[in-house]
């Protein structure tokens, strides 16, 4: 009888089941990966809540820290050992076409294909006690770099993605809607970036917390009129670059009322309920301003974040709310799905 392992399984909306199946053997070229930890993204929060069109039962969890726990064939043993602190990309990427074939992986037309025939759940399979994967999507962390916080190597790397796109120049105002945990990131990142952070937030403990990660000036979007204090702070300009962290279609829409001419504006959060937003194009033109999206880490951008972790540059710790057995995970997700927390964890 094959070796078996749990994982926690979504079953329906708001419903969570530990279920027993077989545990992965890694083919050629594959690592077998035991998982530490495990961050609950928003991803699986929606699916959670039932608020994403995917198939049930799912078996998430893509932002993995764990240890190395065998290797498959194929595997150069003096690069890679037993017991190796790593973490895991879990997006699948086919490495053929368009997109994957011009350096832009996270773009993969097959991205979302979870299955691809290794697993025997649908999902990325972090949300177990083992994960197989090929070893292009293995990176390793230093021994003095907690797995809580090696976790946050994929939320991280989705962030410097971002922050990549609004090529962010030293002295650049940059402001970030929003200061959730993505939102954060954004602070910590832009200002390695030497940038003067400006961030809009309504909630004052997440505007405290900004400031204490670097943020130079924070507003609340419900009392201060953001545009004319944006103005007055960039001399009539505008912000050289604006992050919007949130799914709300009004702050979209708003990120595109304060960006200068020559600015850029990146739509990094995806939109719940996504609505459009009117804009105008002779703005556009006259302004030469820039509107572009960031989705998922690409290959670059996730060993630029753990790079940021292995070095210390990049602290997560105050941006963890909590942590849960792999057997209370729907606890976990109840704790997840409320407004004030940010990254809560599942431990082995």
């Amino acid at each position: 009888m094959p070796n078996k392992m749990k994982v926690a399984a979504i079953t329906e909306p708001k419903k969570v089941k530990i279920k027993e199946m077989n545990k992965p053997s890694p083919k050629e070229n594959d690592i077998l990966v035991k998982v530490k930890t495990c961050a609950l993204c928003t991803w699986e929060q929606r699916v959670f809540t039932g608020d994403k069109g995917v198939p049930f039962p799912l078996v998430g969890g893509h932002e993995v820290s764990g240890t190395i726990e065998e290797l498959g064939k194929g595997i150069n043993k003096s690069e890679y050992s037993i017991g190796d602190k790593v973490a895991v990309r879990t997006l699948y990427y086919c490495g053929k076409c368009y997109y994957c074939r011009h350096g832009k992986e996270n773009l993969c037309l097959e991205a979302e294909s979870f299955l691809k025939g290794k697993k025997e759940y649908y999902g990325q399979g972090g949300l177990g006690q083992y994960i197989s994967v090929d070893v292009n999507s293995i990176f390793k962390l230093k021994d003095d770099v907690l797995h809580e916080h090696g976790a946050f190597a994929e939320p991280l790397a989705c962030v410097v993605n971002s922050i990549n796109q609004g090529e962010i120049q030293l002295g650049d105002d940059i402001i970030i809607m929003g200061a959730g945990t993505m939102g954060l990131l954004h602070v910590m990142i832009a200002k390695l970036r030497g940038a003067r952070v400006i961030v809009s937030e309504p909630d004052e403990t997440r505007r405290q917390l900004s400031k204490k990660l670097g943020a130079d000036i924070t507003l609340n979007p419900l009392e201060d009129k953001l545009e004319d204090i944006i103005r007055e702070i960039t001399a009539e300009r505008g912000g050289d670059v604006i992050f919007n962290t949130t799914p709300i279609p009004s702050i979209a829409k708003q990120a595109t009322e304060i960006v200068g001419k020559t600015g850029k504006v990146i739509m990094y959060s995806s939109i719940h309920p996504n609505k459009d937003i009117k804009i105008n194009p002779n703005w556009i033109h006259h302004s030469q301003i820039k509107i572009t999206g960031a989705v998922s880490p690409s290959i670059n951008s996730f060993q630029k974040a753990v790079d940021l972790l292995n070095k210390k540059l990049i602290d997560p710790s105050c941006l963890i709310s909590d942590y849960y057995p792999l057997e209370e995970t729907e606890k976990a997700f109840e704790q997840a799905i409320k407004p004030n927390t940010f990254r809560v964890i599942i431990t082995d």
